[in-house]
Order: structure tokens, then C-alpha cells, then sequence
């Protein structure tokens, strides 16, 4: 079992920057691939990056390509996402996900198992 809880998410001023934290628990972290979704008022969830168990191989979603990171640190059980020129569209809550595999990092949230509780995001023009 993985309890999931995220950090790091405030307001800012468009073309700001935020670090999103993910800290699991659970000695197994290391081997559970990661992704961080977002959900936006009145819409549906939408995924926007993956990091696979080994923080070796990611993958974006194209509207953040270019200007979010996402990394791993599992001697700390923490993934995390650097939300760099940050836009007003960028506002949601932001969730982290994981999932036990050694599978590439993916962007289909039928793949995860666990999830955290949710941090928001409110970028301002």
C-alpha cells in the first residue's frame, strides 16, 4: 500500500514558477512509475507528465512540454514537478498518481493505483 501527498501549490502570477512535491510512503516507492494530473473547474482530468520507476524515461503532455519537469527522488520517496512560465490556464488542482510497474511512464490514468488528495495551482494574469 502507497499513501500519496502532495505540496508545493499556491498562487501565482503568470510566468511564475512552482515545485510540486509528491512524498510516498512505502519502502517499495522506488518501483512504482509516477505521473502528475491536473483538474481544472469544470472540467475533466487531464494528465501532464509521467516519470517511469527509475526517473530515466518521462513523458508530456504537449501543452506543458517545455515548461514543466517532472523528476524523482527515491532515496526520498518524493516525485516531483517544476511548473516553470506558468499561465493562467495552467490553474487546477494538481494530483500525483503512482503505480507499481517497471513500465515506461504513461498517460492513461487507468494505469495508476494510488493517488494523493489533490494541491491547487491558481495562476493569475
Amino acid at each position: 500500500q502507497v499513501q500519496l501527498v502532495e505540496s508545493g501549490g499556491g498562487l501565482v502570477q503568470a510566468g511564475g514558477s512552482l515545485r510540486l512535491s509528491c512524498a510516498a510512503s512505502g519502502r517499495a516507492f522506488r518501483v512504482y512509475r509516477s505521473g502528475w494530473f491536473r483538474q481544472a473547474p469544470g472540467k475533466g482530468r487531464e494528465y501532464v507528465a509521467g516519470v517511469d520507476w527509475s526517473g530515466g524515461g518521462t513523458k508530456y503532455a504537449d501543452s506543458v512540454k517545455g515548461r514543466f519537469t517532472i523528476s524523482r527522488d527515491n532515496a526520498k520517496n518524493t516525485v516531483y514537478l517544476q511548473l516553470n512560465s506558468l499561465k493562467p490556464e495552467d490553474t487546477a488542482v494538481y494530483y500525483c498518481a503512482a503505480d507499481a510497474s517497471f513500465g515506461p511512464a504513461t498517460d492513461r490514468p487507468e494505469d495508476y493505483d494510488y493517488w494523493g488528495q489533490g494541491t491547487q495551482v491558481t495562476v493569475s494574469s
